[in-house]
């Protein structure tokens, strides 16, 4: 299959995977805490992708590794932690809109630090969508005037953590498979992860008996091994057969998605909101049109 076929596929798929992953998030954090859930999101990915994939990281140079430990933590430890502790304040639906300034950090860093070239439909592209974001935010707030919007920064520095990721693998890990580098950023992340969960506190006896707790560790076993595992090489995937505009315009798509999940779960939401989204989707249009 070529890949302007492919890529399309891989932008639905990880649209659906991602915009189910806030609120999995959200149950997650009734009985855990966001430290544990964050560890506990990467120690569970990690556990699923090397009993899938750990020879691949022998495709992994020794000059290469520096990179690899950047877009670990970049791309992968980092955010977990700020989503986790951004959703303990905001709607899931409205974590995930605000996610959607990915694209715009990513052109932003891409032209600035990684010398990628980028046309002027995707910089048109990109500010439409950004304006259905604005919108949704801005609508979001007079729906939900309770939430402490001030975590909303949390999910913006995600954003900025996804944007220099999804450029370090174009511009620098473009030659090494998929497998290897979700492989290679977990191997990174083990010990990190480990120390977190024990100051954490889950160890203790009152933790481990919760069965909220129990319930909780569903959800993440779900969220890790689909939402950060299979996801994690599927993006990574999609990076290299396509532009880093066009793969993080997926968080584009992802509020959609989320937004469904919210309403599911009684969140709030008007039909402002759903006008913006289809701005959100036109702005994906313009930023990928051939011509």
């Amino acid at each position: 299959m070529q890949n302007t076929k492919l890529k399309w596929i891989y932008l639905a798929v990880l649209s659906l995977v991602w915009g189910s992953s806030f609120i999995l998030i959200k149950k997650s954090l009734i009985g855990l805490t966001p430290l544990q859930l964050g560890a506990l999101r990467t120690l569970f990915a990690a556990t699923f992708l090397f009993l899938i994939g750990f020879r691949s990281m022998r495709k992994i140079a020794t000059s290469d590794w520096k990179w690899v430990i950047i877009s670990a933590f970049a791309g992968t430890f980092i955010p977990a932690f700020l989503f986790a502790f951004a959703e303990t304040e905001i709607d899931s639906g409205i974590a995930s809109i605000l996610n959607s300034t990915t694209p715009l950090v990513t052109l932003i860093l891409g032209m600035l630090i990684f010398s990628i070239r980028f046309s002027k439909n995707q910089f048109f592209g990109v500010i439409v969508g950004l304006i259905g974001c604005v919108a949704l935010i801005l609508e979001g707030a007079s729906v939900n005037p309770n939430q402490n919007y001030w975590y909303a920064l949390l999910v913006l520095c995600a954003s900025v953590c996804y944007a220099i990721n999804v450029n370090i693998i174009k511009r620098y890990m473009q030659h090494i498979p998929p497998m290897a580098i979700a492989n290679g950023n977990f191997i990174v992340l083990v010990i990190p992860a480990l120390i977190v969960l024990c100051f954490s506190g889950f160890f203790k006896a009152e933790v481990v008996t919760n069965p909220k707790v129990h319930v909780s560790l569903v959800y993440i076993s779900i969220l890790a091994i689909v939402g950060t595992g299979i996801a994690k090489v599927l993006f990574n995937k999609l990076v290299q057969i396509s532009t880093p505009v066009f793969a993080t315009s997926v968080t584009y798509t992802i509020p959609i998605v989320a937004m469904l999940w919210g309403i599911l779960d009684n969140e709030k939401f008007t039909l402002y909101q759903v006008l913006a989204s289809g701005v959100i989707i036109l702005g994906v249009y313009l930023a990928n049109r051939n011509k």
